[in-house]
């Protein structure tokens, strides 16, 4: 016995008036209708109607049980939608990690459009240069440079991650302006340093850059190395000397003249952008969307 199919069944009689009327809402003959109240009444072991060849009240019991139908119906239904909703409209917390120059100039203005579109999101951002567990960590998606290494997570490639050399007008009119790559040896070279499980390592003395000629190698020293992309384009601001920097940080310092790109024909190493989450999480609303979003902003 289904027993919310009668429960439904007895609520469309008494409303309905009689077997006849819930037979039709309930696209069912009206034999059928009277099986279901007459399998309710034996699991009830009480009556709900009194019947006569003309009409049919409720009992004392069935009032009440009507009542209690009502309520149980709806909050079926309450349920039934929120499960709807669940599947169509964006809602929850979404955490996402990305590296820290991408995330605060690239992904956070991005977040901010996304929220006020889904006003039912909350956002959880980690920023660190470190690879984390998505699964483990409980993220929902990432945002990472370089080859993804096989694994289960679904990797969507974006625009590549790329650098430039500039400097400080102030530095460059105290030093001079570094005409050939082979110029930098003579200027004060600012480096990133890279992490190196508990350590960090220093950047290479030598940046690879391939120009007119090809992919050449040229030494470079200088009074700085640091493990932050923001505190170094700060050094470079200051004019402290010459770095390659990531295009999504110091766009905005170059269209203002801030700071000057050198050497235009040298291109710095350039590294590929992922979009990375597990399969499973796709299905949620808040993925997806966070997802599509992002491939519109940034995908190739």
């Amino acid at each position: 016995m289904d027993v919310f199919l009668a429960m439904t069944v007895f609520v469309k009689v008494v409303e309905g008036g009689s077997m006849t009327a819930a037979a039709r809402q309930c696209e069912m003959s009206t034999t059928m209708v009277g099986n279901h109240l007459k399998a309710l009444e034996q699991r009830l072991g009480v009556s709900l109607l009194q019947r006569t060849t003309r009409r049919q009240n409720l009992t004392e019991f069935g009032v009440e049980y009507y009542r209690r139908c009502v309520e149980v119906l709806g909050l079926v239904n309450d349920s039934e939608r929120m499960a709807e909703q669940a599947q169509t409209e964006p809602s929850g917390t979404l955490r996402v990690t990305a590296p820290p120059a991408f995330g605060a100039e690239r992904l956070s203005p991005m977040l901010s459009d996304f929220v006020q579109r889904y006003p039912q999101i909350k956002v959880e951002v980690v920023l660190s240069n470190q690879t984390m567990d998505l699964i483990e960590h409980g993220f929902d998606a990432a945002i990472r440079l370089g080859t993804p290494e096989s694994s289960a997570l679904i990797a969507r490639p974006l625009q590549d991650y790329t650098l430039t050399i500039c400097a400080a007008p102030a530095y460059l009119k105290r030093r001079g302006t570094p005409q050939s790559a082979d110029d930098l040896r003579d200027h004060d070279c600012l480096a990133f340093a890279y992490p190196a499980g508990d350590d960090w390592r220093a950047a290479d003395k030598l940046w690879r850059l391939t120009g007119p000629d090809g992919v050449m190698e040229v030494p470079v020293s200088g009074s700085m190395i640091v493990n932050s992309t923001p505190a170094l384009r700060q050094a470079v601001l200051a004019g402290m000397g010459v770095s390659m920097l990531p295009d999504v940080l110091i766009s905005e310092d170059i269209a203002s003249g801030r700071l000057v790109p050198l050497l235009q024909d040298y291109q710095p190493p350039s590294r590929t952008l992922w979009l990375m989450y597990p399969q499973d999480r796709y299905r949620l609303p808040k993925v997806r969307q966070f997802v599509e979003q992002a491939l519109r902003a940034w995908g190739k």
